[in-house]
């Protein structure tokens, strides 16, 4: 990127208080990524920086000590009491015992948090497989989380302990007890890149386990759904690579509060239940036709009397936010836009248009198979053209 876009970026923000404005416009066309800049501007885009650069240094002390608490009450706290559980068995009310099957009980709700937590692990092990980022050990370690003080069940040991008895219960249940062949479990991730890091080291991958199981926690509501993995995966790299170290060392925690910020916006294109409303993932999946329609008369009529609906393929680029339809730097040039654009959603709903648009003359000459399998995999990679295109769509409304 031209040293002359650096000058104009690093204008913007040395002002004391920043120009949301005129930052929005210069993000707009893609940040770069020296210096740190597009790190800072993603922070202030998702509305987690305040445009006030005074008040930045107390206001980012005072939420990296929320993280920490919340790491303190919704992490190490349960598992030092369940740790704590087999040294002294004579104080264990009933009402607290693991066993007791009250649905109320702390243990019950531990043991599903544990489900929970199976399933985070299991789609962040699988982060961008063909980058090594993930499985590589963060410079920055969580140390309240490490600290050899907390003698507690790590969330490491919560997903051997679930898988491994899941398993004697598979057995139990078959009435096989071939211990040599547990299958699934132990053999659950198949090569030996997923190998567990030495005590004292962190993957990246485990960094991003902790912000969603803390966010599934603080929001039962939702709670997880497959996907948030890929929403908070480009955050995160992101922060965890800023060149500036005093940022890249907090990724974890600013990456946890732009995350909440951004699904905040977008949560509810994971509720099911919204599903029909204003708000909800089929409405906006309609939206892409009904905008198609505007733009290419054609393509919408060919698309209809094929019956590929829109379901079948923009429900992933939607609440994916494009993170499955393009390589990661992609992604993120993407997410530039996406997060400088005011209506970020609806200028997403242009980017899945200009998609269809480009591809318009292979889709109408395919027929429904070669078509869905277009759609699935989608063959243009220069993000460039496709934001070139969103753009003029939206210019030409």
């Amino acid at each position: 990127m031209s040293s002359n876009l650096n000058e104009d970026f690093k204008v913007a923000l040395s002002e004391e208080k920043l120009d949301l404005k005129v930052l929005r416009e210069l993000c707009f066309s893609g940040i770069p990524f020296e210096g740190g800049i597009r790190a800072l501007c993603w922070k202030v885009l998702l509305n987690y920086l305040p445009l006030d650069q005074m008040i930045w240094d107390s206001f980012l002390k005072k939420q990296r000590e929320v993280y920490s608490q919340f790491l303190k009450e919704m992490i190490i706290q349960p598992g030092i009491a369940k740790a704590n559980l087999g040294l002294s068995r004579e104080d264990v009310t009933m009402e607290d015992h693991p066993l007791n099957p009250n649905p109320d009980s702390k243990w019950n709700n531990y043991f599903r948090d544990n489900e929970v937590l199976l399933q985070i692990d299991k789609d962040v092990r699988r982060l961008y497989p063909d980058m090594a980022f993930f499985q590589r050990p963060t410079d920055y370690p969580c140390q309240l989380i490490l600290d050899p003080q907390n003698d507690y069940e790590t969330l490491r040991r919560r997903v051997e302990q679930t898988t491994l008895k899941a398993q004697t219960v598979d057995r139990n249940r078959s009435g096989v007890t071939n211990v040599s062949s547990p299958g699934k479990a132990l053999n659950l991730y198949p090569s030996n890149e997923y190998e567990v890091l030495p005590s004292g080291c962190e993957a990246h991958w485990e960094v991003v386990e902790r912000i969603l199981f803390i966010y599934a926690k603080l929001n039962p509501g939702i709670a997880y759904v497959q996907g948030m993995n890929e929403v908070v995966g480009p955050i995160y790299y992101t922060f965890a690579t800023d060149p500036n170290n005093e940022w890249k060392e907090h990724a974890e925690a600013d990456t946890f509060f732009c995350f909440t910020n951004l699904m905040s916006e977008n949560r509810d294109m994971f509720i099911k239940s919204l599903d029909d409303s204003q708000c909800g993932i089929t409405y906006k999946m309609e939206s892409v036709y009904s905008m198609l329609k505007e733009k290419d008369m054609d393509l919408y009529m060919k698309l209809q009397e094929q019956n590929i609906k829109p379901q079948y393929f923009t429900f992933r680029w939607l609440t994916l936010l494009l993170s499955q339809e393009f390589l990661l730097p992609d992604v993120i040039r993407i997410w530039d836009t996406l997060f400088s654009d005011q209506d970020r959603f609806d200028f997403l709903i242009l980017v899945c248009c200009a998609m269809l648009v480009l591809i318009r003359d292979q889709l109408l000459a395919g027929d429904f198979t070669v078509n869905m399998r277009l759609l699935q995999d989608y063959p243009i990679s220069d993000v460039h053209t496709i934001l070139a295109k969103a753009k003029e769509l939206q210019g030409g409304s």
